[in-house]
């Protein structure tokens, strides 16, 4: 059985009403973790741009890549207006996408309170 393609187009910043950047993918998780990582060198990793704000599925690449190009084109207000509409306080959508990992002491911690 195929998967079905799924397509996003998204906006992430660093910071409410802060730098904004658009962009397209078929892989929101994989794109997210790159982001907050700073996996990709460019406009996103120069300014720290790591909190997604704002996305929307498609049901073709090229859906996607219209979409994204139009929003690029739109003024600021229109972006934030956008953002603001859906997501009021900024909240970054993918922060519990993944796990929090354990400090050497969260784990020593851990480890002591499973030991007989």
């Amino acid at each position: 059985m195929r998967r079905e393609r799924r397509f996003y187009t998204y906006i992430v910043t660093n910071k409410p009403w802060g730098t904004l950047y658009i962009g397209m993918t078929n892989d929101i998780m994989q794109r997210v973790h790159q982001h907050r990582e700073g996996l990709v060198d460019g406009f996103t990793k120069k300014y720290g741009l790591k909190n997604l704000v704002y996305f929307e599925e498609h049901a073709t690449a090229l859906g996607a890549i219209h979409r994204e190009k139009r929003m690029k084109k739109w003024p600021r207000v229109w972006k934030i207006n956008l953002i603001r509409t859906n997501n009021p306080d900024w909240k970054d959508l993918a922060a519990d996408w993944f796990p929090k990992m354990m400090t050497p002491e969260e784990i020593g911690k851990w480890l002591e309170s499973i030991s007989p």
